[in-house]
């Protein structure tokens, strides 16, 4: 009958009339919306009167489907204009999902939960749970666990815990458990068990708590006594509940059995034959297993079972073909033989649907964020992805951002990834690392780090001290700091205020033993007082919001729950702060969008959206791998009582199943992760399998318009190329000096010397670095020219060892490094033997030795004098008159086409200065080029000439084509290319990637 109530749609909701001989047990199709027809149908036995549904109690899964109730009869009561009309809605009731929802089953003084006692906190069950877990470690002669991994365990127990309340297996049941055929390590597992029933009880009882869900489970019992003893007076009704829980189940019987309740499951296949019901039953994979056991405990047949009484509307109806499609893709292992037989389907079968087979996953969120931005183009149209996957379901957020759309994820962000969630990581990092550059600035450079200074002033402040400790990582701590910023009076003050918004967290972290409510209170404090600014506490800064609030909540009750937790060494307590924070989860209170959804598996069970979107459709994704736990084994858990691992992956069947049902789907998954393949989901490849048997063999494919879209996103725009950069900078802005290394530089790469010398461009050191081996060559140098400089007219007594003085004096900074205590320092130790045996061959043409000596050569030029400086790494004054100029090289020396076409010009232009200017007063005719090649291999060093006996022929054609390149530089009109001959390419450039040097050898596009 036509009640004259409309859908939110505008279809009429019709009731049919219904007997009271039939059973009260009813089921809501795939195809209809289960929230809309379940309120559609309340208000149609409301009949009109206005007090009726609020003497209806109505029990629903969660708190979100609760929600989701009430939107619904919003929609369906809406009037003329999509106005709601005023309604008394009925008591919604969640009965809870653990560690999300409480059981709620009344209110006031009729609230059982009131004579039960309350669910342990979390946080504190996991910390007694570690203690339970170190302390039997510690007794076990094997080395005891940390902090953080008891916590760890201690939430994979409390799971265990849970799952053993849920499902009604008991702890003594331990005894025998482990047969002597299992493996040993089972017996030590066994009698790790045992502390449960031993030392669990009696801890819960002196807390006055119950764990949670043995509390639900008490709960349900008592309602249920309540019900057998005192019908309630109004209706009940047990909507979208599919058991698997024996309390639950127990509940659902005894609401079946009431004379005004009424039990409703979502999506239950009644044209499944009778003989396929035991076959459903045996298999836990199959999306109806859930159902087939409770229809067994409420002794109903399937057949029994009726359809809620509201008329399907044409567009339900149409997709009831395409329902049996994934049901009989879905059907038992062992009936899937009869895919032989099925007869041909219209296409009409696999109308609504869509597949595509992405190429990643940054693809199918590309995909996905499309497919929901379309949708919007439709008004009142609503879109949802459905998926495990959180990764895929922030790759989406994030993909969606790009149009400004924040979309509604239901599972939330992790703690540890909203803003004051990652702060509290790093100022933790900061100090557990003694200050180290990267956690430093890590810290620093987060948008709530004020340090009591207006933000831009603390920003800059950071800026500067990181300008200051780019390089090797300073020595640890403040002092180390303050060492580096010797001489500067600015970054002294921001030290000593950093030091104070640390406060005492630095030195708790370094304690040997710490009470933990003592490191907490100092790691908030400390976050608090960095999050300060000029004109706000940090208090106000930092738990702002609902991240904020979470974050604040998450620090409170772990400090309450940390009263009594024994002392623990300081540096472990950032890996407990980690394990305890994961799982954590911020949900945005307001401020998404009212019609884009992303809904995890549980948060989809009871919606359903204009277009749904199943995400992530890849093996061990979704479905995701059969649930394990370290504790037991799949006979140890049959025995034990627990539901077998695969009952996970059929309640994810009954979801995909039950999704199939909205009025478009999309179907995604990405054919390669990490680079490597992945396999398509099972329901996909049996979906495939049956599309084939009934003659529909690719129906299901991409939306062109969406595949085009997405091929597209990121493709670059196209241009012509760049032409390379060719600067011609005024005469006057041209460098008159340049050191001998730059007028190699000159000659290779003229663009290097614009952006260094003109734009007074200079790359900045990494953070953190391992001294490379540039840092080798330096120390290296500055040992033997310090070695030069305390002995330069002759070797010492033991000039071995006072060289090996000398390097350890020079490496101190970097031998505190393992590195380069074994790789380098060996390797100096071979170079000075050599070394010193090279001087006493040497040692009788020798007069004086002077080492990193500075020398200046002027040479005139059309635009002026030009000057040419070097400091040489050594220079010797022979017994015959002459001078011999000598560079260390711990890298490769010049070849011999660099140095004879005038390229590698280093060390005859220090032979120019030599002969035609001066080093510090000395000045002669130089009578050899050498290169010391140290390498502290095999050989450990080597000697190389150049130039011959008599170098002044090449210093005379290297000084010509020097003059020559400083008279073309003089001209205005000569541009400072990069890198004018390819063959002359330097090996390492800091502006390579301003010189767009790829671009140039990159074949040219075709003009369009």
């Amino acid at each position: 009958m036509d009640t004259g109530l409309r859908r939110y749609d505008g279809n009429p909701i019709s009731v049919a009339p219904v007997s009271p001989l039939l059973t009260n047990v009813y089921t809501i199709a795939a195809e209809r919306p289960f929230l809309d027809t379940l309120a559609g149908g309340l208000i149609a036995q409301a009949d009109g009167d206005p007090l009726a549904l609020a003497r209806m109690t109505v029990l629903v899964p969660t708190r979100r489907a609760a929600r989701g109730l009430r939107e619904a009869f919003l929609r369906v009561s809406a009037g003329p204009g999509g106005m709601p009309v005023p309604l008394l809605l009925p008591r919604l009731r969640p009965l809870g999902d653990l560690g999300e929802d409480a059981v709620v089953l009344g209110e006031g003084e009729d609230d059982p939960s009131l004579a039960v006692p309350p669910a342990i906190p979390e946080l504190r069950r996991r910390l007694l749970l570690a203690r339970l877990v170190s302390v039997w470690s510690e007794g076990g002669g094997n080395p005891p666990l940390l902090p953080g991994q008891a916590a760890a365990l201690a939430g994979s127990l409390a799971r265990l815990l849970d799952a053993a309340a849920s499902q009604g297996a008991g702890f003594d049941r331990l005894d025998g458990l482990v047969p002597e055929e299992l493996a040993a390590h089972w017996q030590t597992v066994l009698q790790f068990l045992k502390i449960l029933p031993l030392a669990w009880p009696p801890i819960l009882a002196a807390e006055g708590a119950l764990d949670p869900a043995e509390r639900r489970n008490r709960l349900l019992r008592q309602q249920i006594d309540e019900w057998r003893q005192k019908p309630p007076p109004g209706p009940v009704i047990a909507a979208g509940l599919t058991g698997g829980i024996p309390a639950l189940t127990h509940l659902l019987k005894a609401v079946a059995g009431l004379d005004n309740g009424t039990v409703i499951l979502a999506g239950l296949d009644r044209s499944c034959p009778a003989d396929e019901w035991q076959l459903i039953a045996d298999e836990p994979t199959h999306p109806q297993h859930l159902l087939a056991l409770l229809l067994r405990d409420l002794e109903i047949a399937p057949a029994e079972v009726r359809e809620w009484p509201a008329a399907m509307t044409a567009g339900e109806s149409a997709r009831g073909s395409r329902l049996a499609l994934i049901r009989e893709a879905l059907r038992p292992a062992a009936s899937t033989d009869s895919w032989r037989d099925l007869p041909p389907l219209p296409a009409a079968s696999a109308a609504g649907v869509s597949r595509y087979d992405c190429a990643g996953p940054q693809d199918e969120a590309v995909t996905i964020a499309l497919l929901l931005r379309r949708a919007l183009e439709t008004p009142e149209r609503t879109a949802a992805l459905v998926t495990p996957d959180r990764e895929l379901a922030r790759r989406v957020a994030a993909e969606l951002r790009r149009w400004d759309i924040d979309i509604d994820d239901s599972a939330g962000v992790p703690l540890t990834r909203t803003p004051p969630g990652t702060f509290l990581r790093l100022v933790l990092d900061l100090a557990d690392s003694a200050l180290a550059p990267v956690p430093l600035l890590a810290a620093l450079k987060h948008p709530l780090a004020a340090g009591g200074l207006m933000p831009e002033a603390f920003r800059e402040g950071a800026r500067r001290l990181e300008n200051a400790i780019r390089g090797p990582r300073p020595a640890p701590g403040f002092d180390g700091l303050r060492a580096t910023f010797a001489g500067r009076p600015d970054l002294l003050r921001f030290a000593d205020r950093l030091e104070t918004c640390l406060g005492p967290l630095v030195a708790a972290i370094e304690r040997p033993a710490a009470p933990l409510a003592e490191l907490v209170a100092a790691h908030v404090g400390a976050a608090e007082r960095l999050a300060a600014s000029e004109e706000e506490s940090g208090i106000a800064r930092l738990w702002r919001d609902s991240a904020g609030e979470a974050a604040a909540r998450f620090c409170h009750e772990l400090l309450d729950a940390a009263t009594d937790f024994p002392p623990l060494p300081g540096r472990h307590y950032p890996a407990l702060f980690e394990a305890l924070a994961a799982g954590i989860a911020v949900r945005p209170a307001w401020g998404r969008h009212p019609r884009l959804f992303i809904w995890g598996l549980v948060e989809a069970r009871l919606q359903q959206a204009d277009l749904v979107v199943l995400g992530g459709l890849n093996e061990g994704t979704w479905p995701g791998p059969a649930a394990t736990d370290p504790w037991m084994s799949r006979q140890m858990r049959a025995e034990f009582g627990l539901a077998a691992p695969e009952r996970a992956i059929g309640i994810a069947a009954h979801d995909f199943a039950q999704s199939f049902g909205a009025p478009e789907v999309a179907l995604t998954r990405a054919a390669r992760r990490e680079g490597a393949p992945t396999v398509p989901s099972r329901w996909l490849l049996r979906l495939d399998t049956v599309l084939r048997a009934v003659g529909l063999d690719g129906a299901l494919g991409p939306d062109p318009e969406i595949a085009a879209a997405a091929a597209q996103r990121d493709e670059p725009e196209r241009r012509r190329p760049t032409p390379l950069p060719a600067p011609c900078p005024p005469l006057a802005a041209r460098p008159r000096q340049l050191p001998v290394t730059q007028i190699e530089t000159w000659i290779r790469d003229p663009y290097a010397i614009y952006a260094r010398h003109i734009l007074r461009l200079k790359a900045l050191d990494d953070l953190d670095v391992d001294p490379g081996r540039a840092e080798l060559g330096t120390t290296v140098h500055h040992a033997l020219a310090e070695f030069v400089k305390r002995n330069p007219r002759g070797l010492p007594l033991f000039p071995e060892e006072e060289l090996l003085a000398i390097g350890r004096e020079c490496f101190a900074g970097v031998l505190s490094r393992p590195g380069a205590w074994a790789f380098w320092w060996p390797r100096f130790e071979r170079i000075a033997r050599w070394f010193v045996a090279e001087e006493r061959l040497r040692g009788g043409g020798l007069v004086e030795s002077r080492s990193e000596a500075a020398g200046r050569l002027a040479l005139p030029s059309p635009a002026g004098e030009f000057a040419i400086t070097a400091i040489a790494d050594r220079i010797d004054r022979l017994a015959d008159g002459g001078i011999a100029l000598i560079d260390y090289k711990t890298g490769a020396v010049p070849g011999k086409a660099e140095i004879e076409n005038a390229v590698a010009v280093q060390l005859p232009l220090e032979g120019a200065i030599a002969r035609d200017g001066e080093f510090g007063g000395l000045s002669g005719r130089p009578a050899s080029l050498e290169y010391w090649r140290l390498t502290g291999g095999d050989p450990a060093a080597q000697r190389a000439a150049i130039g011959g006996d008599d170098p002044a022929a090449l210093i005379d054609r290297v000084l010509a084509s020097v003059r020559a390149l400083i008279d073309r530089f003089d001209d205005p009109a000569t541009p400072y290319v990069a890198v004018p001959v390819l063959r002359w390419t330097p090996r390492f450039s800091d502006y390579r990637h301003l010189e767009r040097l790829d671009e140039a050898e990159a074949p040219p596009e075709e003009d369009e």
